[in-house]
């Protein structure tokens, strides 16, 4: 067999399965690797690079990959935008660019294809969040004069999500089936709010004598999460081994990949029979932001712990944390100053 070298590939791996692309940040590839169909794929989005129809939608998204824009972004993001960037240059590749800018033509069109996915609006919306931001690029170029995604609603109302935290109910429905070393990362999940790319690369030397200190993904690595060590979350470390420098490790007793935890959490869940309810891992931040608010701890603290914005934190504690729980909360700090006076 002849070997082709095909320069500048890019593998990513994500959810447990592999994907190539003919650069990074650039087209998905078809096929595997030496096949005919790939290097056939390879070839066309080189030319294609080369020499894009400016006029058409897919030179939008060539555009955008190449953009600073997108070379800001963090490389999770990269790796969930990169297959909706493939799928909308595939859905509107052909369509010219001038017809983006006549709107009563185009949102039908946008509508129709964001309704393929009506029955999972979160992805819908992520999808339309994706074309958004290539539309945007495209005004800023002065492709288009204005983006046509503006206006057009969301599927998903992400109001309710302080509704869809894990109960102390769900997590034993888990772990009551789950491997143990899912379990130790859903505990420590909800003990402490990190998100998970965070909690995967929580080794012990970030744990102090007082408080787990570790620089946040989200904010590349300019600002911290301080979680102090209370009663609860010294007993998680506790109880799991110490196989690694990272504290939580898969069933080989190796680090934990992205992908491979989230394929393996979706599996447990399925198993425990969580698969119909609408919980995901990141709503365990809301669980842990559920626990802090009930202990009484204040606004300020609760975003030290948990690396957000101060001074979003009032709307993201309104978003996810249970409104029972907050006015219980509400009513004992109340009753704490009644009883002073």
């Amino acid at each position: 067999m002849v070997r082709i070298n095909l320069k500048g590939i890019a593998k990513v791996t994500a959810k447990g399965r592999t994907y190539w692309y003919a650069w990074r940040g650039g087209p998905r590839l078809c096929g595997e690797p030496g096949t005919p169909e790939f290097v056939a794929s390879y070839n066309e989005a080189v030319e294609n690079r080369r020499a894009p129809d400016d006029g058409r939608f897919c030179s939008l998204v060539i555009l955008y990959r190449g953009s600073r824009d997108y070379a800001k972004l963090a490389e999770s993001t990269k790796r969930n935008w990169g297959p909706w960037l493939d799928r909308l240059s595939d859905y509107f590749g052909e369509l010219r660019v001038a017809q983006f800018d006549r709107l009563e033509k185009i949102r039908p069109v946008i509508r129709q294809w964001r309704d393929q996915f009506a029955d999972k609006p979160r992805t819908a919306d992520y999808g339309m969040q994706v074309l958004s931001r290539i539309l945007s690029h495209a005004v800023e170029l002065g492709k288009i004069a204005g983006n046509p995604c503006e206006g057009i609603k969301k599927l998903h109302d992400g109001s309710d999500r302080a509704n869809r935290i894990w109960t102390d109910a769900d997590m034993a429905q888990l772990q009551r089936t789950c491997r143990a070393d899912i379990a130790y990362v859903v505990d420590l999940a909800a003990h402490t709010g990190l998100r998970q790319g965070d909690l995967l690369r929580l080794s012990w030397s970030h744990i102090g004598k007082d408080a787990i200190t570790i620089t946040t993904g989200k904010s590349r690595h300019r600002r911290e999460a301080i979680i102090q060590l209370y009663a609860a979350l010294r007993n998680v470390l506790a109880s799991i081994p110490k196989c690694a420098t990272t504290v939580l490790t898969n069933s080989r007793r190796r680090p934990w990949t992205g992908g491979g935890f989230q394929s393996s959490f979706d599996q447990a869940k399925k198993a425990a029979g969580l698969g119909d309810k609408d919980l995901h891992f990141h709503d365990l931040r809301g669980t842990a932001a559920t626990r802090f608010y009930i202990a009484g701890l204040p606004e300020r603290v609760i975003a030290e712990i948990l690396g957000w914005e101060e001074e979003h934190v009032a709307y993201i504690i309104r978003r996810y944390v249970d409104r029972s729980a907050a006015t219980r909360a509400i009513i004992r700090a109340l009753d704490r100053a009644e009883n002073r006076t």
